[in-house]
């Protein structure tokens, strides 16, 4: 922006620079600048045959990097900076400067992170050492954080507190942690069997859907583990994968359930004393009531793809699961059923008949559907488990 008078004020922002330390298992500063300069982009001078100097640049782009002696932990250290972590990760960083340091007789032991970290550069960097070992990616992010912290041993110099290092993790509220779905089991069920109408059929729908897709995820892990089917591992991994996207979007829905309750309800305490607010009211009831109408049938349309990873399991997963997967199914089934059961009484209150009309055809199709998902998967858990020995 341009003021005539205190001139231009330009405002910008930058992508993440990680600050990332990699340790060694040396004290010479001179073995630690020359791996920097293997690994840094800007390289190093070289001089050639007939004496003049020549550029070579290191292996990782978007990296600055240079080594020297922390005399606090008696060991020299590779101080980089990563400009661009798109383009050249940290777990990539970390590997490539094992590589270099393998290669002048040094080894790397840890490594540390000064400042903050994105949570997608740690699940990057989880996944990506979970595939060295040709292990399913498809588990708990917080599982993954664990395996990126203990791969590039972020806590040998100090304790690694997600809490404290990753961004998405610090700038989260209070608010966060207080959503339903945070709670135990039990805190949740407590809720549940309280005199409050929230959280109610909706909630408890979704969390049964992503309990459901959760069996099929277990089902992919544990067949992907099994004995003398290694070479299957990427099959189920990707399964996996498939499953924790979804169910981590259906237990969303356990918190936008109750707060589509909660508008209604916000509305109907709205002033109606003139004609004005009578109106104003009126619009309100009926936009919060197709929200909360809307909230269970995205839920309907978000459970529904996971009978493809249910079916998958029960079929082609590990034998002795699929009455996990077949469960699942069950749990998949009531899910879409309360959630259609949730569209069809929040409807039943809106005059917009076409709206409705429209609605209610939608998600009978899509219960109709999950029904005979559901009938053909626990056939073929009946037909397994009539061999299972």
């Amino acid at each position: 922006a341009f003021n005539a008078r205190s001139g231009a004020t330009a405002v910008g922002a930058r992508d993440f620079l990680v600050a990332f330390n990699i340790n060694l298992n040396t004290t010479s500063t001179r073995r630690a600048n020359a791996i920097a300069f293997d690994v840094r982009e800007k390289g190093r001078m070289v001089k050639g045959d007939r004496g003049e100097m020549a550029n070579v640049p290191g292996t990782l782009k978007c990296v600055k990097a240079i080594g020297w002696y922390i005399r606090d932990y008696g060991i020299a250290q590779i101080s980089m900076n990563l400009t661009n972590i798109s383009v050249t990760p940290v777990h990539v960083a970390f590997d490539e400067v094992c590589r270099k340091a393998d290669a002048r007789g040094v080894r790397v032991t840890g490594s540390e992170l000064v400042g903050l970290i994105p949570l997608k550069s740690m699940l990057e960097a989880g996944r990506y050492f979970l595939e060295k070992q040709q292990r399913s990616t498809g588990v708990p992010d917080e599982e993954l954080v664990k395996i990126a912290v203990k791969s590039m041993g972020l806590n040998e110099l100090g304790s690694f507190d997600p809490r404290e290092k990753i961004i998405e993790y610090v700038i989260s509220s209070d608010e966060d942690e207080e959503k339903m779905r945070s709670m135990s089991l039990k805190a949740f069920m407590d809720e549940t069997a309280s005199e409050s109408a929230a959280p109610g059929g909706g909630s408890v729908s979704a969390y049964m859907g992503s309990l459901g897709v959760a069996l099929g995820t277990m089902v992919a892990n544990i067949s992907g583990h099994k004995r003398g089917w290694d070479h299957r591992w990427k099959e189920f991994s990707e399964w996996a994968g498939k499953g924790k996207e979804i169910q981590n979007r259906l237990l969303r829905f356990v918190d936008e359930d109750t707060e589509a309750f909660n508008k209604i309800l916000g509305a109907f305490a709205l002033p109606k004393k003139t004609d004005e607010e009578i109106e104003a009211r009126k619009a309100a009831i009926a936009e919060a009531t197709k929200n909360a109408c809307m909230v269970p049938f995205r839920m309907m349309e978000t459970a529904l793809p996971a009978f493809d990873l249910l079916r998958e399991m029960a079929e082609k997963g590990n034998p002795n699961s699929v009455s996990d997967a077949a469960v699942g199914a069950l749990a998949l089934r009531s899910c879409i059923r309360g959630a259609f059961l949730n569209v069809r009484i929040n409807a039943a209150g809106l005059d917009d008949r076409e709206f409705v009309e429209d609605l209610l055809s939608r998600g009978k199709a899509i219960e109709e559907k999950a029904m005979k998902e559901e009938e053909s998967i626990l056939g073929i858990a009946d037909r397994i488990m009539g061999n299972v020995k």
